[in-house]
């Protein structure tokens, strides 16, 4: 497909066996002085779920997918991860051994930031330098945060999770049980409210960075494609020193805060559930709503629904052929294929930024 030979699937990563906790929590950490008692205490969340992420298993139900979607083509699907194996030098390794020259990369993050996108182009730089001179060239396709295919999915997880809410309250006596049209959608005293969740980052490096704009406009849209009118947008899973400011609000504080009687989380920061995903909303947020007497669903994440895959797909096409459509809704256009330079420094204060798979 003009020049490109390989498709490679770029994640997180997250270990499968308990006992990969916390050497993958020290690679992930490595060089940011985070005091082992923070990896002792991290490391009790993958033990709770048997020492297993379950990005893994959901990335490769992404691969799967994606050789079906691109079955036509004459690419070759790859996976590689920053943080826990298959690593992606491992993976450049291979490729390289395997005739790979050049090849397309996927990630699993859709919008701006150090962390949501540099940090990755940063990582397959590192990749390359370790294969060595016949490292296969990868190109990063665009981020995705306003297509639809990214935004459309969610939009109907949202209007899933308020049919599934709407009928746990209606049969537990807590609300009329009317679940049709758009003001069943809305927060108020009583009602539903709807929480969108995103990863927090610390507020200087949000300050240099597209971020906050990607995962608003995000939110906007998904909310609209849900005719849902009323909503708040909260953060999750910060850490670091308790001194940096970092966004907010924190979606369990702001569980605590609300005077609806149904709560719903969209975890729209995260393409596939992870160990944030899975422990701090699923247990944590859901917790909290509990002590509250307050019903509690968590949407599904996009994962491997189809109009996802058939986004890559897309996004492919638009790199073979550069002059044709390229979707994106809402006010800001498509990203351009090619962040700008200086796009998004790790510029933030040092500490113990630290994310989980």
């Amino acid at each position: 497909m003009d020049g490109y030979q390989a498709l490679l699937l770029v994640s997180f990563g997250g270990p499968e066996r308990a006992e990969d906790v916390k050497p993958f929590l020290r690679r992930v950490t490595a060089g940011r002085d985070v005091p082992e008692s923070r990896l002792d205490k991290v490391a009790e969340h993958y033990y709770a779920a048997g020492g297993v992420s379950p990005l893994a298993a959901q990335c490769r139900a992404l691969l799967e997918a994606l050789r079906t979607e691109l079955a036509g083509t004459s690419l070759e699907i790859y996976w590689g991860n920053r943080n826990w194996h298959p690593l992606l030098e491992d993976t450049l390794a291979q490729m390289r051994d395997e005739g790979v020259e050049r090849a397309l990369a996927f990630v699993t993050s859709a919008y701006g930031g150090y962390s949501s996108c540099r940090q990755y182009l940063d990582d397959i730089a590192a990749a390359q330098a370790k294969v060595g001179a016949r490292a296969p060239r990868v190109e990063k396709l665009r981020l995705y945060y306003n297509h639809p295919g990214w935004v459309g999915p969610w939009a109907s997880h949202l209007a899933m999770a308020l049919e599934v809410c709407n009928l746990r309250a209606a049969l537990a006596g807590a609300g009329d049980g009317s679940a049709d049209g758009p003001e069943a959608r809305s927060v108020g005293t009583g009602g539903v409210e709807v929480l969108f969740s995103a990863h927090s980052i610390p507020v200087a490096l949000a300050q240099n960075s597209p971020y906050v704009d990607h995962v608003t406009e995000a939110v906007r849209l998904a909310a609209e494609g849900a005719r849902v009118k009323s909503w708040q947008l909260v953060w999750q899973s910060r850490s670091g020193s308790p001194s940096s400011p970092w966004l907010g609000p924190d979606v369990c504080d702001a569980i605590r805060a609300s005077s609806a009687r149904a709560i719903v989380v969209v975890p729209i920061g995260f393409a596939c559930d992870n160990m944030e995903v899975v422990y701090d909303l699923d247990i944590e947020a859901a917790a909290v709503a509990r002590e509250k007497g307050v019903h509690f669903v968590r949407a599904a994440t996009v994962s491997t629904t189809p109009s996802f895959v058939s986004m890559v797909r897309e996004l492919v096409a638009e790199r073979v052929a550069p002059f044709g459509p390229r979707r994106a809704e809402g006010t800001f256009g498509p990203w351009p294929d090619n962040c700008p330079d200086g796009h998004c420094p790790a510029s933030a204060p040092t500490g113990s930024r630290m994310r989980s798979g």
